[in-house]
């Protein structure tokens, strides 16, 4: 089973908000004036091999680009090839846990994401704190990215050693670092060794743009840590995972980072 373990089906506004004007002279796509199917992402899926994919909704101060029912709403039509991941606005805290809880009890998604740099503080800022609560709580990993960003926005809030105090703070917490971590993708292998509970994924990354550092990693101490992604729509899952063979992963390792790791973070 391949598991992709960040994507997002967009919404025609997630994917015409110009603060990923940036991301287009990479994609070279052209500024999408029609909301995506459900149906093409699920043949995307199809095409790559991949059985499933987490999707997530996107939150930002003042912006929902893509909303929690949204969401449940594409992960419904897709024939369970959709699992919904939830998001929230940090900035108000109850309303946080509970949207957090109703995501999870009611609309079964497995995850909650809230990504740094959309808010521009870093992952140990006061306003996370009740979403690990609630996610630990709740027992569903917390999901964010690490690294830099392609969108034109500071990265220096994606550093993967901010992670550090977190998972100090929240043993309890499952915790996912999306996008590789580089330029840090040292600092995210040292936190992803220092702590069972944190982990890495690949989204953002095709095989062959992964570091050096990551791939002695995986192949491995690594082996149970490292999940597979591909940022979707940005990245096709099945072009994400070009190149694979080359890596000699031996058959255990290859079955952990295609799905088994995912399948075991996420509780599929």
């Amino acid at each position: 089973m391949i598991i992709d373990a960040w994507g997002q089906h967009p919404t025609l506004r997630h994917a015409q908000d110009p603060i990923f004007d940036s991301l287009r002279r990479w994609t070279k796509a052209p500024l999408p004036t029609e909301a995506l199917p459900v149906a093409t992402t699920v043949a995307a899926l199809d095409a790559g091999g991949i059985d499933h994919m987490l999707i997530s909704a996107w939150y930002a101060p003042r912006n929902v680009m893509i909303s929690n029912d949204e969401v449940a709403a594409f992960a419904a039509a897709s024939g369970g090839r959709l699992i919904g991941v939830g998001s929230v606005d940090i900035s108000r805290p109850m309303t946080a846990i509970a949207e957090i809880r109703r995501c999870i009890t009611e609309l079964g998604f497995k995850a909650i994401r809230v990504l740094p740099w959309l808010w521009e503080v870093p992952p140990t800022d006061r306003r996370f704190y009740p979403v690990y609560a609630a996610c630990a709580e709740l027992g569903v990993p917390f999901c964010t990215q690490i690294g830099h960003t392609g969108p034109l926005m500071p990265s220096e809030v994606g550093r993967p050693i901010y992670l550090d105090q977190v998972a100090l703070d929240f043993p309890e917490l499952t915790i996912v670092g999306g996008h590789i971590g580089y330029p840090w993708t040292d600092e995210a292998i040292a936190v992803a060794t220092k702590h069972d509970n944190v982990f890495i994924d690949t989204s953002a990354y095709a095989v062959g743009r992964y570091p050096a550092a990551l791939v002695a990693y995986l192949k491995s101490n690594g082996r149970t840590k490292v999940l597979f992604g591909s940022n979707y729509p940005m990245i096709l899952p099945g072009k994400a995972l070009d190149g694979l063979d080359a890596l000699g992963l031996d058959d255990q390792t290859r079955a952990l980072f295609l799905g088994g790791n995912a399948a075991r973070v996420y509780k599929l």
